[in-house]
């Protein structure tokens, strides 16, 4: 399990490093947000191929992370790439003036390094134990993460084509997935991981990897995702506070009446 983690703390160190250069050099740190999905797909195929682990069960969490990276790094690159750095680094920048590339190295780049190693546990454990093979326990984790993925992909989606209509500008997304949770893509995305640690439990050993899961979902739903969003939406958007009483506000159900 050390050979996992020196393997991904240098690759994930590497990535978001180089990352970081590359903010410097174009003056945006936005980036950072495009290579959060792409770290963790980068680091799960590094690990399926320098482990010594079961490869049944490698291939298919390299498969499952990669997917998930890939197409989070792609949809956040076409959604924001071409409309400048983001007001939070913006506001940073202003802020701490010439020694902003430092700070961001520490406060940005290394802040998420850190959390990317931490949630990648399971991936660490999955690709780490050479028995037992993908069995029952592993499927219920792969079917957790096609739920996931769909809530968070046809969420994206539903989204992106709402708001290409103008006649919807400053007007809550309350159909699709969106009337059944506020948040479709944090929900599909914490479910996601919460599937990548099933696959990982089944080794034994991966059950002490539910770490990952939980600060992802803790992030999620109490620091980054919901309540930044929320704070943010509340201010300029029509009919906010009946879409939050009757919307759940992470767990899909029915909307109520």
């Amino acid at each position: 399990m050390f050979d996992a983690m020196a393997v991904s703390a240098i690759t994930i160190g590497l990535v978001m490093f180089c990352t970081w250069l590359l903010s410097v050099a174009i003056k945006n740190a936005s980036i950072v947000d495009i290579v959060w999905g792409f770290g963790f797909a980068v680091n799960a195929i590094v690990l399926a191929v320098v482990l010594d682990g079961d490869s049944s069960r490698q291939r298919l969490v390299a498969v499952l992370v990669g997917v998930w990276g890939f197409r989070l790094a792609a949809y956040l690159a076409k959604r924001n790439i071409g409309h400048g750095e983001d007001w939070r680094y913006k506001a940073m920048r202003k802020k701490k003036g010439a020694a902003f590339p430092l700070v961001s190295l520490i406060t940005v780049f290394g802040l998420q390094a850190a959390l990317m190693f931490v949630v990648s546990l399971p991936v660490m454990f999955g690709n780490a134990d050479t028995s037992p093979s993908v069995g029952p326990i592993a499927v219920m984790g792969v079917l957790a993460w096609f739920v996931g993925f769909f809530f968070e992909a046809v969420g994206d989606a539903q989204l992106a084509r709402f708001k290409k209509d103008p006649a919807n500008a400053g007007k809550v997304m309350n159909k699709g997935l969106w009337s059944l949770t506020r948040h479709p893509n944090y929900f599909g995305d914490s479910l996601m991981w919460w599937g990548i640690w099933i696959i990982a439990a089944e080794t034994g050993s991966g059950v002490v990897s539910i770490i990952g899961p939980v600060v992802m979902t803790f992030f999620l739903l109490r620091v980054s995702g919901v309540p930044m969003l929320e704070r943010s939406l509340s201010k300029r958007r029509e009919g906010w506070d009946e879409y939050v009483r009757t919307t759940s506000g992470f767990i899909p159900r029915p909307p109520r009446k």
